[in-house]
Protein backbone atom coordinates (compact mmCIF):
# COMPACT_ATOMS: atom_id res chain seq x y z
CA UNK A 1 0.00 0.00 0.00
CA UNK A 2 1.13 3.22 -0.96
CA UNK A 3 2.17 5.47 1.94
CA UNK A 4 4.04 8.54 2.42
CA UNK A 5 3.76 12.25 2.08
CA UNK A 6 2.68 12.85 -1.14
CA UNK A 7 -0.21 15.51 -1.61
CA UNK A 8 -3.36 14.71 -3.06
CA UNK A 9 -5.89 16.80 -4.80
CA UNK A 10 -9.49 16.80 -3.51
CA UNK A 11 -12.13 16.46 -5.73
CA UNK A 12 -15.41 17.07 -5.14
CA UNK A 13 -17.37 14.01 -4.07
CA UNK A 14 -16.78 11.28 -1.32
CA UNK A 15 -17.26 8.71 -4.28
CA UNK A 16 -14.40 9.03 -7.02
CA UNK A 17 -14.85 6.81 -9.79
CA UNK A 18 -11.76 5.05 -11.02
CA UNK A 19 -11.67 6.32 -14.39
CA UNK A 20 -12.47 9.66 -14.08
CA UNK A 21 -9.65 10.53 -11.05
CA UNK A 22 -7.00 13.27 -11.27
CA UNK A 23 -4.61 14.32 -8.87
CA UNK A 24 -3.49 17.94 -8.79
CA UNK A 25 -0.87 19.88 -6.42
CA UNK A 26 -2.49 21.59 -3.48
CA UNK A 27 -1.35 24.11 -1.23
CA UNK A 28 0.29 22.56 1.52
CA UNK A 29 -0.59 23.69 5.19
CA UNK A 30 1.74 25.60 8.02
CA UNK A 31 2.18 22.16 9.70
CA UNK A 32 1.91 24.15 12.84
CA UNK A 33 -1.20 22.78 13.74
CA UNK A 34 -4.72 24.99 13.85
CA UNK A 35 -4.75 28.81 15.11
CA UNK A 36 -7.62 28.58 17.43
CA UNK A 37 -8.97 25.19 18.72
CA UNK A 38 -10.43 22.42 19.52
CA UNK A 39 -10.35 23.53 23.07
CA UNK A 40 -10.16 21.93 26.56
CA UNK A 41 -12.76 23.36 28.68
CA UNK A 42 -10.48 24.45 31.08
CA UNK A 43 -9.53 27.25 28.27
CA UNK A 44 -13.42 27.76 26.94
CA UNK A 45 -15.91 27.26 29.93
CA UNK A 46 -18.81 28.93 29.20
CA UNK A 47 -21.60 26.49 27.92
CA UNK A 48 -23.00 29.66 26.24
CA UNK A 49 -23.67 29.16 22.57
CA UNK A 50 -23.04 25.32 22.66
CA UNK A 51 -24.67 22.22 22.76
CA UNK A 52 -23.63 20.45 25.72
CA UNK A 53 -22.81 16.40 24.80
CA UNK A 54 -21.18 15.56 27.51
CA UNK A 55 -17.63 14.80 26.54
CA UNK A 56 -18.03 17.52 23.54
CA UNK A 57 -19.52 20.90 23.16
CA UNK A 58 -20.61 21.85 19.94
CA UNK A 59 -20.76 24.88 19.12
CA UNK A 60 -24.94 26.35 17.53
CA UNK A 61 -23.90 27.21 13.96
CA UNK A 62 -26.40 27.84 10.95
CA UNK A 63 -27.25 25.18 8.82
CA UNK A 64 -25.61 22.29 11.05
CA UNK A 65 -27.46 19.27 11.61
CA UNK A 66 -26.09 17.09 14.38
CA UNK A 67 -26.76 13.16 14.43
CA UNK A 68 -25.55 10.99 17.63
CA UNK A 69 -24.62 7.66 17.07
CA UNK A 70 -25.18 4.53 18.90
CA UNK A 71 -22.84 1.10 19.32
CA UNK A 72 -25.39 -1.29 18.70
CA UNK A 73 -23.82 -4.28 20.98
CA UNK A 74 -23.83 -1.78 24.40
CA UNK A 75 -26.84 0.53 23.11
CA UNK A 76 -24.56 3.61 24.07
CA UNK A 77 -23.29 6.73 22.38
CA UNK A 78 -20.09 6.24 20.43
CA UNK A 79 -19.56 9.30 18.18
CA UNK A 80 -21.32 12.47 16.71
CA UNK A 81 -21.66 13.41 13.50
CA UNK A 82 -22.53 16.75 12.06
CA UNK A 83 -23.92 17.47 8.84
CA UNK A 84 -23.89 20.88 6.80
CA UNK A 85 -23.90 21.14 3.24
CA UNK A 86 -24.02 17.53 2.24
CA UNK A 87 -20.21 16.92 4.10
CA UNK A 88 -20.30 15.38 7.09
CA UNK A 89 -17.71 15.62 10.11
CA UNK A 90 -17.10 12.66 12.51
CA UNK A 91 -16.08 13.28 16.12
CA UNK A 92 -14.92 10.72 19.01
CA UNK A 93 -13.25 12.07 21.96
CA UNK A 94 -10.39 9.50 24.19
CA UNK A 95 -8.57 9.53 27.40
CA UNK A 96 -5.34 10.01 26.94
CA UNK A 97 -1.75 9.94 29.09
CA UNK A 98 -0.73 13.07 30.63
CA UNK A 99 2.50 12.97 29.22
CA UNK A 100 2.04 11.18 26.15
CA UNK A 101 0.61 12.11 22.57
CA UNK A 102 -1.82 9.68 20.64
CA UNK A 103 -1.93 11.10 17.35
CA UNK A 104 0.76 9.63 15.71
CA UNK A 105 0.67 6.33 16.66
CA UNK A 106 -3.04 6.24 15.69
CA UNK A 107 -2.48 7.44 12.30
CA UNK A 108 -0.08 4.20 11.90
CA UNK A 109 -3.27 1.91 12.61
CA UNK A 110 -5.19 3.74 10.44
CA UNK A 111 -3.07 3.30 7.34
CA UNK A 112 -2.87 -0.53 8.73
CA UNK A 113 -6.77 -0.77 9.01
CA UNK A 114 -7.39 0.89 5.37
CA UNK A 115 -4.58 -1.10 4.08
CA UNK A 116 -6.31 -4.52 5.11
CA UNK A 117 -9.18 -2.94 3.02
CA UNK A 118 -7.26 -2.50 -0.05
CA UNK A 119 -7.00 1.24 0.09
CA UNK A 120 -4.55 3.62 0.68
CA UNK A 121 -3.41 6.70 2.84
CA UNK A 122 -2.13 9.59 2.52
CA UNK A 123 -0.11 11.81 5.13
CA UNK A 124 -0.45 15.29 4.55
CA UNK A 125 -0.04 18.99 6.20
CA UNK A 126 -2.94 20.22 6.24
CA UNK A 127 -4.66 23.45 7.77
CA UNK A 128 -5.62 20.94 11.02
CA UNK A 129 -1.85 19.84 11.14
CA UNK A 130 -0.75 16.49 10.00
CA UNK A 131 -3.99 14.37 8.24
CA UNK A 132 -4.52 11.06 6.62
CA UNK A 133 -6.41 11.14 3.38
CA UNK A 134 -7.47 7.34 3.02
CA UNK A 135 -9.24 5.76 -0.09
CA UNK A 136 -10.89 2.76 0.00
CA UNK A 137 -12.25 0.66 -3.07
CA UNK A 138 -15.69 1.33 -3.37
CA UNK A 139 -19.01 -0.01 -5.30
CA UNK A 140 -21.51 3.00 -6.78
CA UNK A 141 -25.38 2.31 -7.11
CA UNK A 142 -24.61 2.05 -10.78
CA UNK A 143 -22.34 -0.77 -9.84
CA UNK A 144 -19.10 1.13 -11.12
CA UNK A 145 -15.82 0.78 -9.24
CA UNK A 146 -14.47 3.53 -7.67
CA UNK A 147 -13.26 4.92 -3.99
CA UNK A 148 -15.11 6.07 -0.66
CA UNK A 149 -12.83 8.92 0.44
CA UNK A 150 -12.37 10.10 4.52
CA UNK A 151 -10.26 12.63 5.56
CA UNK A 152 -8.93 11.95 8.99
CA UNK A 153 -7.48 15.02 11.47
CA UNK A 154 -6.42 14.38 15.17
CA UNK A 155 -5.50 17.00 18.01
CA UNK A 156 -3.99 15.54 21.24
CA UNK A 157 -4.90 17.46 24.29
CA UNK A 158 -4.38 17.63 27.86
CA UNK A 159 -5.22 14.29 28.85
CA UNK A 160 -7.54 13.49 26.03
CA UNK A 161 -7.73 13.17 21.55
CA UNK A 162 -10.06 14.45 19.58
CA UNK A 163 -10.26 12.37 16.25
CA UNK A 164 -12.27 13.94 13.44
CA UNK A 165 -13.30 12.09 10.12
CA UNK A 166 -14.24 14.47 7.23
CA UNK A 167 -16.57 12.62 4.61
CA UNK A 168 -18.39 13.79 1.44
CA UNK A 169 -16.83 17.02 -0.21
CA UNK A 170 -15.43 18.74 2.56
CA UNK A 171 -12.86 15.39 2.26
CA UNK A 172 -11.74 16.38 -0.85
CA UNK A 173 -12.38 19.65 -1.03
CA UNK A 174 -10.86 22.64 0.60
CA UNK A 175 -13.80 24.88 0.33
CA UNK A 176 -16.35 22.47 1.03
CA UNK A 177 -14.55 22.03 4.11
CA UNK A 178 -14.05 25.50 5.43
CA UNK A 179 -17.14 25.62 7.12
CA UNK A 180 -16.63 22.07 9.44
CA UNK A 181 -13.22 23.02 9.97
CA UNK A 182 -14.50 25.85 11.52
CA UNK A 183 -16.53 23.94 13.96
CA UNK A 184 -14.02 21.66 14.44
CA UNK A 185 -11.74 24.32 15.84
CA UNK A 186 -14.33 25.42 18.27
CA UNK A 187 -15.16 22.22 19.58
CA UNK A 188 -14.91 22.08 23.47
CA UNK A 189 -13.44 18.31 25.01
CA UNK A 190 -14.31 18.03 28.81
CA UNK A 191 -12.45 15.08 30.26
CA UNK A 192 -13.49 15.11 33.65
CA UNK A 193 -11.42 13.72 36.38
CA UNK A 194 -12.17 10.38 36.29
CA UNK A 195 -9.04 8.12 36.26
CA UNK A 196 -9.60 6.12 32.16
CA UNK A 197 -7.10 3.91 30.37
CA UNK A 198 -5.74 5.62 27.48
CA UNK A 199 -7.83 5.41 24.50
CA UNK A 200 -11.16 4.40 26.53
CA UNK A 201 -13.80 6.71 24.44
CA UNK A 202 -15.28 9.65 26.83
CA UNK A 203 -18.99 9.69 27.19
CA UNK A 204 -20.80 11.59 25.11
CA UNK A 205 -24.87 12.63 26.03
CA UNK A 206 -27.85 13.21 24.29
CA UNK A 207 -28.78 17.15 24.66
CA UNK A 208 -30.56 17.92 27.92
CA UNK A 209 -33.70 18.59 25.70
CA UNK A 210 -33.43 15.42 23.40
CA UNK A 211 -35.08 12.20 23.91
CA UNK A 212 -33.39 9.68 26.15
CA UNK A 213 -31.28 6.82 24.98
CA UNK A 214 -31.36 3.22 26.10
CA UNK A 215 -28.65 2.70 29.41
CA UNK A 216 -24.78 2.71 28.30
CA UNK A 217 -23.64 -0.96 27.96
CA UNK A 218 -20.50 -1.72 29.84
CA UNK A 219 -18.44 -3.12 27.33
CA UNK A 220 -15.73 -0.31 25.85
CA UNK A 221 -16.01 1.05 22.03
CA UNK A 222 -13.23 0.22 20.11
CA UNK A 223 -12.06 3.27 17.66
CA UNK A 224 -13.60 1.76 14.81
CA UNK A 225 -16.75 3.89 12.72
CA UNK A 226 -20.13 2.98 14.47
CA UNK A 227 -23.13 2.30 13.64
CA UNK A 228 -25.56 5.14 13.24
CA UNK A 229 -28.36 6.28 15.16
CA UNK A 230 -31.37 7.73 14.40
CA UNK A 231 -31.50 10.79 16.44
CA UNK A 232 -31.01 13.51 14.77
CA UNK A 233 -30.96 17.23 16.18
CA UNK A 234 -30.46 20.45 14.02
CA UNK A 235 -28.63 22.91 15.83
CA UNK A 236 -28.32 26.78 14.42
Amino acid sequence: MAFGRRRKDRAESGYVPQEQETVEETAAGTGDGPAQGPFDVADRPSEEGYVDLGALRIAATQGLALRLEVEEKTKRVVAVTLDMDGSSLQLQAFAAPKSETLWDEIRGQIVKSVSSQGGTADELEGRLGTELLARVPAQAQDGSKGYRVARFVGVDGPRWFLRGVFGGPAAMNPDAAGPLEEVFRNVVVVRGDAPLPPRDLLQLNLPRDASPLPKRGEEAAKPEPPKRGPEITTIG
